[in-house]
């Protein structure tokens, strides 16, 4: 059992906590919440934070990824689900809560970006728009960029990028995503120069220059893609960075992570595990093996995860788990939690506490077991989540509707981790401590 102080649940302070040392890596972008204080979106200030929302965006987007699976399945069991989930070849926005900010075009530009490892496709808002949706930031001109070029509808990469859609009358590539929870781009596939700092400047990197997008981004200026597709910035970038960064996601919207590209700064204690290839070759596969709640291993057969697989991903908020598996975790953690005033939950978390009366909470560890001897330990913000309720937290986990759908980790439980990808290693490692 963790002890913590219930104030320690809350968002740290209406003002930034800049952290006490830089990152030791020279390719280090900053990683804020879009709607905290650090963020350049919100202009210093806490934004009023809707979780019910972020909850329901959260489904949304873990709709689209389960709609990845393959056509024959979900005919099997999914007709009657086929006017909620979305079509198959969607992308995988949903809530996106974390950015990072990166110069774009020259003279450069910053923009402040949702970082996604479950997208591809790396974009942008751009002048002059048809359809723009609101962001803080100028919207970016490519008229105004020296370094900016179009791809002709003729070149090898309009052909081969899967995403892309027709081509314009002047003979460009054009592209268009829509996401899962109904978000999408459309516009000019191009090359332009990203800076990630000083020293890390990239040339003709391909990105999507959109002037008609619709959606929910908060302010944000567009996506940046993580995935581990050839369209995403790792591989677009993996001569310099070997297809290898890491990212810790900060433990409250006050603090600040990091996300990092190359192997400098890499914690000594990481602890790696395989990358699978299921259930789609651009996202990132794990196999888990168990969960442990105060020390003791919930009994789950492992061909509860293992039949279906399961995935680490930026972008969902609440971790997803099969039936069985999130059945035993729900009773083991209320077991544990006995002691205190059950409040009622909501459609997406149903195991709720009310916390008003106590100044201190006693949390069980919670623990997930992956291939190849790789534990990992929660941070306590990465068990329980807040609600719209003042002093109501919730178990920040939920299930499955169908026992067909992999399980995925989300970005709730990641907080504080250093989550390493190295894809050309073929593994992602986890370390603890990772947020300066």
């Amino acid at each position: 059992m963790i002890t913590i102080q219930v104030s320690s649940l809350f968002p740290s302070s209406s003002s930034c906590d800049l952290p006490s040392k830089a990152s030791k890596a020279k390719s280090s972008l900053r990683v804020v919440h879009r709607q905290g204080p650090c963020s350049r979106l919100s202009s210093g200030k806490t934004m009023s934070i809707d979780h019910d929302e972020i909850l329901r965006l959260d489904q949304a987007r873990v709709n689209s990824i389960h709609s990845k699976l393959s056509k024959k399945v979900k005919d099997q069991v999914m007709q009657s689900k086929s006017a909620v989930l979305p079509a198959i070849d969607r992308s995988t926005h949903g809530s996106g809560n974390y950015v990072v900010t990166v110069g774009i075009g020259t003279p450069m530009h910053n923009q402040s970006l949702i970082f996604d490892t479950g997208s591809d496709l790396t974009w942008t808002q751009c002048k002059p728009c048809l359809t723009c949706f609101p962001q803080v930031e100028p919207i970016f001109n490519p008229f105004s960029s020296s370094s900016y070029a179009n791809i002709s509808c003729s070149s090898p990469v309009c052909a081969s990028a899967g995403l892309l859609g027709n081509c314009s009358e002047s003979s460009t590539c054009l592209y268009y995503i829509e996401y899962g929870d109904g978000s999408s781009s459309n516009g000019f596939f191009a090359t332009e120069k990203f800076t990630l700092t000083t020293s890390d400047v990239f040339h003709g990197v391909k990105f999507g220059c959109g002037d008609d997008n619709e959606g929910q981004f908060l302010g944000a200026a567009g996506l940046l893609g993580l995935s581990r597709g050839n369209l995403s910035f790792p591989w677009q970038t993996k001569n310099t960075y070997n297809n290898f960064f890491s990212y810790c996601l900060p433990s409250s919207p006050g603090y600040i992570g990091d996300l990092t590209f190359g192997s400098a700064g890499i914690s000594n204690d990481v602890k790696y595990t395989p990358i699978f290839p299921y259930p789609d070759p651009s996202l990132y596969g794990l196999d888990i093996e168990g969960i442990t709640v105060g020390g003791q291993k919930l009994d789950i057969p492992l061909n509860v995860f293992s039949t279906p697989g399961a995935i680490i991903d930026s972008g969902t908020v609440i971790s997803r788990l099969p039936s069985k598996a999130y059945e035993a975790l729900r009773t083991a953690f209320k077991a544990k939690m006995r002691n205190y005033t059950a409040a009622p939950g909501n459609k997406f978390l149903d195991t709720c506490y009310d916390f008003t009366n106590s100044k201190t909470v006693h949390i069980p560890t919670i623990s997930f077991s992956f291939s190849g001897g790789t534990v990992v330990t929660l941070d306590p913000k990465g068990v329980l989540y807040p609600s719209n309720t003042p002093k109501v937290f919730c178990l920040a986990f939920a299930e499955n509707e169908y026992d067909i759908f992999f399980a995925i980790f989300g970005n709730v439980q990641q907080k504080t981790l250093q989550v390493v990808y190295d894809v050309a290693g073929g593994r992602i490692g986890f370390a603890p401590n990772g947020c300066n």
